[in-house]
């Protein structure tokens, strides 16, 4: 199987946990925003959602490196005890391209500046723990038509190179339509020009240098 290294892993979908703490409740949403907008829209679906909450603390981060773009506030609650403790377990996820909003119900009891941190750190670290991952990369979609007697090991091939087959046609010949990390796409190629004996080549259709793809265990 291949594997992929230096991955740029980012939230396949969004994600939800509460924690209780002295009475208030603290129900962190993340999920995936792969432009300040998006960010932004999620933050507002999550405020839509819960309007009758004490606090809606946001961070994100958008890109990753050197042109990261991170973000965060306190909405309301006392300076650097809020958005500052959300963003930085963030930035140690290891994940790009991800939002989370902490929505907060005042339970009647003040948990104090320490108390706050540790709060707005822990929910944010157990959405986290159950977030969904993918990769960010580079792929592209091909098409290649050839006869029935090679559709098993084509599959084969497509699953050793980390293929997805996104469409199956069976008429006179087989033409199948599959999506490939790009740096693995030559290898692919390659297997099956050998099986067929130069007799079948895949055609690039598309190629998208920042697709979402499910991790490979």
């Amino acid at each position: 199987m291949v594997e992929s290294s230096n991955r740029a892993l980012v939230p396949a979908g969004k994600a939800r946990t509460e924690i209780v703490i002295d009475r208030s409740r603290f129900i962190a949403s993340a999920g995936p925003a792969f432009s300040v907008e998006e960010a932004r829209e999620f933050i507002q679906s999550e405020k839509k959602e819960f309007p009758d909450a004490s606090h809606h603390v946001p961070a994100f981060l958008i890109g990753r490196g050197a042109g990261v773009i991170a973000h965060c506030t306190d909405d309301g609650e006392p300076s650097g005890t809020a958005g500052r403790p959300a963003l930085v377990v963030l930035q140690g996820s290891g994940l790009g391209d991800v939002v989370v909003v902490v929505t907060r119900y005042f339970g009647g009891m003040k948990l104090g500046t320490g108390g706050l941190v540790r709060a707005y750190t822990g929910a944010v670290q157990e959405v986290i723990k159950v977030l969904p991952r993918a990769e960010k990369v580079a792929t592209l979609q091909a098409a290649l038509v050839f006869p029935y007697t090679f559709l098993e090991r084509i599959r084969v091939y497509a699953h050793e190179y980390g293929g997805i087959i996104l469409d199956e046609d069976f008429g006179a010949d087989i033409t199948m339509t599959l999506r490939f990390r790009s740096e693995h796409f030559e290898e692919f190629q390659t297997a099956v020009k050998n099986l067929t004996r130069g007799g079948v080549a895949a055609i690039i259709l598309d190629t998208d240098p920042n697709s979402i793809m499910p991790l490979r265990e």
